[in-house]
């Protein structure tokens, strides 16, 4: 249960300053602006206080492909429930095209909820009529439309099937279809890929780079961080209702390299047994013995040592952060 504060101020100003890693977009380019957004749940018998959104501000640009990350109740879905008014804010300022939300601005976004309810009893077909409706289709537009999404998402094979007999996957895909299905400009996915096999993520991935490529604007949250790294432009990072960073991966990640792994064969016995002396992780494959060396430093050196005594270099690979580590390191600074 919750419970908004007696007083709500939502303000439809413009958002004011931009972190330090972001660089600021043409105001004529942002679709979304979000700034000093706050929301305060109160649930329990003794209606405990609990700040599920604590001065968020972000923006999304035209055309971009936006990712909000963060660990489990970090606050993503609410931030994203507050901007389509679907729990109200406590204050803050939401602009959406540049002006506060509206039914006419709705009808331009697309949106998937993290667990999408249909009714049950309905065929994917006329699921999709229904939202069609909804968002004032003519009886033309939604069966071209419903048809086409049908077959995008991969559902062609159980139109004739209840909704309630799908699978969570199949659910998924259409929940993905009705958020397509009036062609908005604005998509707004919340953990889209939750649920699919490997083969129904990659279907999902093309359809987010298809709508880019369409020059839709994109903002999806996801735990699949691998995902996020191909397809976002930039990333916002939330935990415990605070944002943590934001920006590209470019500007996000650290560029020095943290290891260095190198793949050896012909490696005698005494040279192993040197290379465990002086601490260096091993690990063995087959015939093949990985080294890892921290750092960049020793690496020239010890290559040089390697091919002299006799060992023959494979490979050698540096690691430098990924969004995995970034995450992590994130959620470690802000206290999780």
């Amino acid at each position: 249960m919750s419970e908004a504060h007696p007083v709500s101020r939502v303000t439809t100003e413009v958002p004011k300053g931009e972190p330090e890693n972001d660089q600021r977009a043409d105001p004529g380019s942002a679709v979304l602006r979000v700034s000093e957004l706050h929301k305060t749940f109160r649930v329990g018998f003794f209606r405990k206080r609990i700040e599920a959104v604590r001065g968020v501000s972000f923006d999304v640009r035209e055309g971009e492909t936006f990712g909000l990350l963060g660990p489990n109740g970090a606050g993503k879905t609410t931030t994203i429930k507050t901007i389509l008014r679907l729990i109200q804010p406590d204050r803050g300022s939401i602009q959406v095209f540049g002006k506060a939300l509206s039914l006419h601005s709705l009808r331009r976004i697309g949106y998937l909820p993290e667990n999408p309810y249909v009714y049950q009893y309905l065929r994917a077909p006329e699921f999709l009529d229904l939202c069609g409706r909804l968002m004032g289709m003519d009886g033309k537009q939604r069966r071209a439309r419903s048809a086409e999404m049908i077959e995008l998402v991969g559902l062609g094979h159980a139109t004739d099937r209840p909704i309630g007999r799908f699978s969570k996957g199949m659910m998924q895909r259409v929940g993905l279809a009705q958020a397509l299905l009036h062609d908005p400009e604005l998509l707004i996915l919340d953990e889209p890929m939750s649920g699919l096999d490997p083969i129904g993520r990659k279907q999902v991935r093309e359809i987010i780079l298809g709508q880019r490529k369409r020059g839709k604007t994109l903002i999806f949250t996801s735990h699949v961080l691998s995902d996020v790294e191909m397809l976002c432009d930039r990333i916002a990072i939330v935990n415990r209702g605070q944002l943590v960073a934001r920006g590209t991966l470019d500007q996000l990640l650290r560029s020095e390299v943290r290891r260095v792994r190198i793949q050896l064969e012909d490696v005698t016995p005494a040279l192993k047994q040197q290379l465990a002396t002086r601490g260096f992780a091993l690990r063995e494959h087959e015939q093949t013995l990985h080294v890892t060396v921290e750092g960049d430093r020793e690496v020239n050196p010890l290559l040089a040592e390697l091919l002299q005594q006799g060992a023959r270099v494979v490979e050698v690979e540096p690691e430098r952060e990924t969004l995995e580590d970034l995450f992590v390191r994130k959620a470690m600074a802000s206290g999780e």
